[in-house]
């Protein structure tokens, strides 16, 4: 659909979505000299505040193209949190605390996909590293590459500062409704301000950050919402000094003793808000099996939020249907993750001066791999 917005054409980069992606984007744009808008309808529901912060290329059992993006990303996450940091002034909670991942059987854990990157731990072992294990685990895998940061509390307030220091515009409670095109380029967006009024916004550049409603702006992008509960309890500081990735629950450790609980993985609740006993119960069941003292912690919060998922459970990274958009969305479980690696190829690949091995490494993510038109 074509249409003519009354704006200049010097617009910026737009970043449709104020989420993790859509600021780690904007940041590095920004330190590249674009100038970039970043379009929010709802800060609150972005999957970055929501997510536990792992950064468990390794413990995930990841494989293939995404296990070495995944592990690209980690390299590059001290450097990437460094520069947030030194933008922001503020710490992103970083902590570089390894994680052990258990099992029932050492045989389980010998064909675990990454076993050949983790230290192999026996029953004897694993209580060591995990003290209070429940007596269901009998070995383990250590990943000490593997680790943290704390995106709810620390990291996204940063890359927002970090944004805003770089000279990054924002624009508050701004839904996208509509792309508009001509033959193919995208020339506008139509969107409805916090006031419910509708305006056209010029954008011959854009990169797609919505996660989970991605699709809802684009329906030939396969991405749909997996909805996750979690929950948080206060614990004694330096109760759990490692993260414990278990089947279906993990535990995240904060350095202040706050312990993150998640997530249940709920494909067949849409959109669907809120809490509820089933999840809470599967959360309190998972924690008992791990770490049985730790059921007996206060809770401190408990929130859900709407992972953005792909039938292969992989990201959809760079151009898109339409000249002019770039995705950088349906990052499922790995958005913290796959963030610094996310900004640096799209960034890169906006710029235009992409090297030919990152082009390659782009095409395993491309949005047509699934048969699109």
């Amino acid at each position: 659909m074509a249409a003519t917005p009354a704006t200049n054409t010097d617009a910026p980069v737009l970043i449709l979505g104020g989420g993790l992606m859509g600021l780690a984007l904007a940041h590095a744009l920004a330190h590249r000299g674009r100038a970039v808008e970043v379009l929010s309808r709802r800060r609150s529901e972005a999957a970055g505040f929501v997510a536990a912060g792992m950064l468990a290329p390794h413990a995930e059992g990841l494989s293939g193209a995404l296990l070495e993006l995944g592990q690209r990303s980690l390299e590059r996450i001290p450097a990437w949190v460094a520069q947030i940091e030194a933008d922001s002034g503020l710490s992103c909670g970083l902590r570089p605390c390894g994680i052990v991942v258990p099992f029932a059987t050492a045989a389980e854990r010998d064909v675990y996909p990454t076993a050949p990157w983790g230290e192999p731990l026996d029953r004897q072992a694993l209580e060591r590293e995990l003290p209070g294990i429940g007596p269901g685990w009998q070995a383990g895998l250590l990943f000490r590459q593997d680790g943290q940061i704390d995106n709810r509390r620390q990291l996204m307030r940063a890359l927002e500062r970090a944004c805003v220091e770089q000279g990054v515009r924002f624009q508050e409670g701004v839904e996208v409704l509509e792309l508009l095109h001509n033959e193919g380029r995208l020339n506008a967006v139509r969107v409805r301000d916090a006031a419910a009024d509708i305006h056209l916004l010029q954008a011959t550049t854009a990169v797609l950050c919505s996660g989970a409603w991605s699709a809802q702006l684009l329906p030939e992008l396969p991405i749909f919402p997996v909805k996750g509960q979690m929950v948080s309890l206060q614990g004694p500081r330096e109760a759990l000094q490692r993260v414990i990735f278990g089947p279906g629950t993990y535990l995240v450790p904060r350095e202040d003793g706050l312990l993150v609980v998640g997530a249940t993985s709920e494909r067949e609740a849409g959109f669907t808000e809120g809490l509820t006993p089933f999840g809470q119960r599967q959360l309190q069941a998972g924690l008992e099996a791990l770490l049985p003292a730790a059921s007996q912690w206060p809770p401190m919060e408990r929130w859900w939020g709407f992972r953005p998922c792909t039938p292969d459970e992989a990201p959809l990274l760079g151009p898109g249907p339409l000249d002019g958009l770039y995705l950088a969305t349906g990052h499922h479980r790995n958005g913290v993750l796959l963030a610094a690696i996310t900004a640096e190829l799209v960034s890169t690949c906006l710029v235009g001066n992409l090297h030919p091995q990152d082009e390659e490494r782009l095409m395993a993510f491309n949005w047509r791999r699934f048969g699109a038109n």
